[in-house]
């Protein structure tokens, strides 16, 4: 079967004008995402590409990444670095790291300015031009990518790592004084906020798929206590649009890199709102010293009892907010880890209010169990958190026995009809068995199930060419009757 492109090859009835003419041809894509939706991406999208992106992974970016969040701390200062990072050899001279720090603190003072401004302009009290909204977002991308990118002056560094994760390990006393309750104690620990916090919403921006605006709001969960952003994908001239509440994978911040792939971007052309959170510690939420996700590694396995337990929340006012602003329904999604906080969040909504329920779920490599992710994937192999968990007390299965309890019994809260699965035969960090139990275990219907030759790293480049999942939801969310709308 020849594979849907991104973009649709027709312009459907529910389009606004503005929106068929986007329809008619590729515009808004990125080069990497042209090359993608090309013949190309065919080829690109394999098992051999998953491979290279993991050693990319074990000898580049997580190396790269413990250094430059290092510089983060260091402030310049060459021994706070090296304590920061930590190193396992002395640095020498250190002339090459001077001159890398200095690279490092004037890119972090101009994204610092950059960001400054731009919040200002967005979510001050006086009105922008809109060219003005779109020059000025465009500036932010660019100034924090290669604020990004400083991480290439500390290569000369990277043998002498000693970790590519902080270590910051919770005992497993520790660990049992904040989650070692059980039973029904244990699962208000994910329950929705009494009370709604106040969400503040910023000045739109164009795009060739519609309109992008940012909301925030404190977070709900108290060991937190910082405040999450949104970025809202909305289209435009459609009266009351169904919405994707979608999670990101680990240490993936897509609010903040130039010309990635990012096909979900998209879905408004399809006549879907997509509300992109950022999890706890990535984006805008990373503490001083970390890069990107780093935390929820870092504490282990306390991280990620702290990450989904927030998040639950979070997603509870994000579907708060989107039933406020929309009579149409409204569905939880993700990839990876944004996977396993969608469908976690999914089945835990059978007990919440029926308002904050999900109408529809859609998954793109997901497994039954996040504990075997953070045990037995090839990410895990590449953290190496192992042997430091191991000196504290923590073997594999004590592990693993915690993190089951994140995992909640029961089905989603949805009919399998409105669930939508893609995986990887190939995957290998979110086991393809696993993913394929659980899609036996709903019972989902064949049309709902996506199963591609691919790795955990392909399947969302293959769908930046082969778009049958995204009309898939767009058909679900077409299928829900308003008065079905708030009830499951």
């Amino acid at each position: 079967m020849k594979p849907h492109r991104l973009w649709p090859q027709e312009t459907p009835e529910y389009a606004s004008p503005r929106t068929r003419r986007s329809l008619a041809r590729p515009q808004g894509l990125n080069l990497a995402q042209r090359v993608m939706a090309s013949r190309v991406g065919e080829l690109i999208a394999r098992p051999w590409m998953d491979w290279v992106i993991l050693q990319i992974l074990r000898r580049l970016f997580f190396p790269f990444s413990r250094l430059w969040a290092a510089a983060h701390a260091a402030e310049g200062d060459i021994d706070a670095f090296a304590k920061a990072v930590p190193l396992g050899r002395r640095i020498g001279s250190g002339k090459r790291l001077q001159r890398a720090l200095r690279i490092f603190e004037r890119e972090r003072a101009n994204i610092n300015s950059v960001e400054f401004f731009w919040f200002e302009t967005f979510f001050g009290p006086k009105d922008v031009p809109e060219h003005r909204l779109a020059a000025l977002e465009q500036a932010r991308l660019h100034a924090r990518s290669r604020f990004n990118a400083t991480r290439r002056h500390f290569t000369h560094l990277r043998l002498g790592l000693k970790t590519t994760v902080y270590p910051a390990f919770a005992s497993p006393t520790e660990f049992e004084a904040s989650y070692g309750v059980t039973g029904p104690a244990f699962e208000r620990l994910f329950d929705p906020p009494a009370k709604m916090p106040a969400i503040r919403r910023s000045r739109p921006v164009p795009t060739s798929a519609g309109r992008d605006y940012w909301i925030r709001f404190p977070t709900p969960a108290a060991h937190l206590g910082d405040e999450v952003y949104a970025r809202v994908h909305e289209p435009v001239g459609i009266e009351n649009p169904p919405t994707l509440i979608f999670g990101h994978g680990i240490c993936v911040e897509f609010d903040h890199w130039r010309n990635l792939v990012d096909p979900i971007a998209m879905l408004p052309l399809r006549g879907i709102r997509v509300i992109r959170p950022e999890g706890p510690w990535h984006g805008r939420r990373v503490p001083d010293g970390f890069y990107g996700g780093e935390m929820f590694l870092a504490h282990a396995p306390k991280g990620e009892f702290d990450y989904f337990t927030a998040q639950h929340k979070e997603w509870a006012v994000l579907m708060d907010w989107a039933r406020k602003t929309s009579n149409g329904p409204v569905g939880f999604g993700g990839s990876s880890l944004g996977a396993q906080s969608a469908q976690m969040a999914a089945i835990r909504a059978r007990s919440w209010p029926e308002e904050l329920r999900p109408d529809a779920l859609f998954l793109m490599t997901h497994c039954e169990h996040v504990g075997d992710v953070a045990t037995d994937s090839d990410l895990s192999d590449i953290w190496g958190l192992h042997k430091p968990l191991a000196k504290l007390g923590w073997n594999r299965d004590m592990q693993k026995d915690w993190l089951c309890k994140l995992d909640p019994p029961g089905l989603p809260v949805m009919p399998a009809e409105r669930i939508v699965s893609i995986l990887g035969r190939q995957d290998r960090v979110t086991h393809f068995a696993s993913g394929q139990r659980l899609q036996d275990k709903w019972n989902l219907p064949e049309e709902n199930r996506f199963i591609w030759p691919c790795g955990h790293f392909t399947v969302p480049l293959r769908l930046a060419r082969d778009a049958r999942p995204l009309d898939r939801l767009k058909a679900i969310f077409d299928g829900i009757p308003p008065k079905d709308r708030r009830t499951c």
